[in-house]
């Protein structure tokens, strides 16, 4: 392309500090160095993740940056040393690398990269090295990606190359959300035929965990929220019964174990929140239960009795629902275009980039149409050009 080997000015949503307004501004993208790749951004969704480092993280260390990591896009030009990409190639970026050459990379049993920015960089949710600058000043890029900006530079062992007709509107929501709460269900819970389950909160991730146990044969699914609003959505991906905490003068816990025999099989925490995962826990049946943190939070401690494990119930984490990232994605876009998972009702609204604040207030006041994921097109478009919806750019 034109561009290759030349910095590209292009627009970008920039946070340049906690807790403030996301600010469009023209940024510098440097052409990508040895074993990079320059993409040009089509599509992004909003994640909860991405308001954590906004509103809840605040760490000044971790600012000025471009948000953004659940993206797809097309390779507009790759650095010396990139053989498996080409100009052209449709892609999702990738928060959680798969290099294929650290101990973990080669070991089955976990989906973390010793090469990823988080095995040095978690408390500040980016590397050091970026290929942004703005008004003079770099701009780190959040979680490696940075996906609130037309163009962006990814190291090639954390882009994953997608078939040639995947829709990147779709598609990009398998960047995180969708693929963490199904891949907790499926993976790492390992949600059994015949298993009873109950999904602690139902945005994307949590509605994408209801699918999972759904689609691995779970015969009885609970969605747990405070918002009944939400329930509707959930009955569309698989839940089988519904429950409101705030409906019962006991705990959920003390509910689900008088519904199911003493608890559920498998829990899902899908919120983020330490009171959430301790119940999670409790609600499971003693001798075989498991519970998974999938929620992202790194602000509290979480504690339980000992009792709980001791009796046989099992405590696991799940990051990217288990999915080794280069590997798996590409796979779950086949799995979207034969109708295995779905991708579109998750959507609940598009959105330009310079209406990423609205899209971020949608989900922040917890407007409960807003509860999927807001889908935002970096790339400006003619109105209905590509799939025939209202895409303003």
């Amino acid at each position: 392309m034109a561009t290759a080997g030349k910095v590209i000015k292009c627009r970008a949503a920039v946070a340049w500090e906690p807790n403030a307004p996301l600010m469009m501004e023209e940024i510098e993208v440097a052409p990508p160095q040895e074993g990079e790749i320059r993409i040009k951004v089509v599509a992004t969704g909003v994640c909860h993740t991405d308001l954590y480092h906004l509103f809840e993280g605040k760490d000044k260390r971790g600012f000025p940056t471009v948000l953004g990591h659940e993206g797809a896009g097309v390779v507009e030009s790759v650095g010396p040393g990139v053989t498996d990409f080409k100009p052209g190639d449709k892609v999702i970026p990738l928060f959680l690398s798969q290099c294929g050459e650290c101990k973990f990379c080669k070991c089955p049993k976990t989906n973390l990269c010793d090469c990823s920015w988080s095995s040095k960089y978690y408390d500040i949710m980016s590397d050091p090295t970026t290929r942004f600058t703005c008004h003079g000043r770099p701009i780190l890029q959040f979680m490696g990606t940075s996906t609130f900006s037309e163009y962006t530079v990814i190291n090639q062992i954390a882009v994953a190359k997608i078939h040639d007709d995947a829709p990147l509107d779709r598609v990009c929501l398998l960047g995180c959300g969708i693929s963490t709460g199904y891949g907790a269900a499926v993976n790492t819970a390992g949600v059994t035929p015949g298993s009873v389950c109950a999904v602690f909160g139902l945005g994307a991730v949590g509605l994408a965990a209801v699918m999972g146990c759904k689609n691995a044969g779970a015969s009885r699914i609970f969605a747990v929220d405070i918002n009944e609003q939400k329930f509707e959505k959930a009955k569309v991906f698989g839940a089988t019964d519904f429950l409101n905490p705030k409906a019962y003068n006991k705990p959920i816990s003390e509910v689900l174990a008088e519904l199911t025999n003493g608890g559920v099989d498998f829990s899902l925490e899908c919120v983020g929140n330490t009171e959430v995962m301790r119940t999670a826990l409790e609600s499971c049946v003693k001798g075989w239960g498991v519970s998974v943190l999938v929620g992202w939070t790194d602000v509290k401690d979480f504690s339980a009795k000992p009792i709980q494990l001791i009796s046989g119930k099992t405590w696991k984490g799940s990051l990217f629902g288990g999915f080794k990232s280069k590997d798996s994605v590409p796979n779950l876009v086949c799995d979207y275009m034969t109708g295995k998972i779905k991708l579109d009702e998750f959507i609940t609204h598009k959105m330009s980039l310079e209406q990423v604040n609205d899209a971020i207030n949608l989900m922040k006041t917890g407007d409960w149409h807003a509860q999927g994921t807001r889908l935002i097109r970096p790339q400006r478009v003619m109105i209905g050009r590509q799939t025939g919806s209202n895409l303003i750019g």
